[in-house]
């Protein structure tokens, strides 16, 4: 099933905009994927970003969901590669594993996220006691989600732009 590459209605609810906002961006990322073979997934163009790979950045944003919604909203075990110091950016590091794994998983991750979200208050506050960002809202996690995927979109298209020529927004 294709998630829609579309805007949230201009008139909708607080709620409506910033999860609407934020699936256009998550849905973006597997179009930018469309058709990449395996190499180029893996291949790093930034020799002083080695991590920066389109398969590094579908790990990073499946990290960073869990870590926002999971970890840090609700207060469950602070699991994953992202909580490693060793090497930095750990949850980049996606050598092996295969683009159409990743997209499942960060899909997968999306799904869990919605699914959390839809059963908290946007005023709510994260629950995790050894992270200082866990004081901070699921407003304000959603709008920072929001840029951290769009932010990375842009990196995807750049990346995408450089191997093939594919270019667009939605």
């Amino acid at each position: 099933m294709e998630t829609l590459r579309a805007r949230p209605p201009y008139t909708a609810d607080e709620r409506t905009l910033l999860v609407g906002w934020l699936d256009l961006q998550r849905a973006l990322v597997p179009w930018k994927c469309e058709g990449l073979s395996e190499a180029d997934a893996h291949r790093s163009l930034l020799p002083t970003s080695p991590l920066m790979t389109v398969a590094g950045i579908v790990s990073h944003l499946r990290w960073a969901e869990q870590t926002w919604f999971e970890v840090l909203l609700l207060g469950e075990p602070a699991d994953g590669p992202q909580f490693s110091n060793d090497p930095e950016d750990a949850e980049m590091i996606a050598d092996g594993i295969p683009l159409v794994r990743l997209l499942d998983e960060y899909r997968r991750q999306c799904a869990r996220s919605n699914e959390i979200m839809a059963t908290q208050s946007l005023d709510q506050v994260g629950r995790h006691p050894d992270f200082q960002s866990s004081q901070a809202s699921l407003r304000w996690m959603l709008i920072h989600m929001i840029e951290e995927t769009a932010r990375h979109v842009g990196h995807l298209d750049i990346l995408r732009e450089q191997f093939d020529g594919a270019k667009g927004y939605y």
